[in-house]
């Protein structure tokens, strides 16, 4: 499963790099698949590359969504080991 997430671009180094705000940690990305990209925007970000850019209500509903899931696993608590998986559902 690949997973990809929106970040704030709040610097512009050159046309290949950025530098993104994602939760208030701060990464320099590579940035040569999107064009038109200003301080400000929002792009999806991939392992390192922007490989999109998104409306800034369309981000905020994707991190609301994170949130709301980060939350939801953290009160269920931790989850259950490969071991203890196998435990819970031997299988056929």
């Amino acid at each position: 499963m690949c997973l990809a997430l929106p970040a704030k671009v709040i610097a512009l180094h050159d046309e290949e790099q950025a530098t993104v705000d994602l939760g208030g940690v701060r990464r320099k990305i590579h940035v040569m698949l999107v064009e038109d990209l200003q301080v400000g925007d929002y792009v999806l970000l991939h392992v390192g590359f922007a490989i999109a850019k998104l409306s800034e209500p369309e981000a905020e509903r994707t991190l609301a969504l994170i949130d709301e899931a980060t939350a939801s696993l953290t009160q269920s608590g931790p989850a259950p080991s490969p071991v203890e998986r196998q435990k819970l559902d031997p299988g056929p």
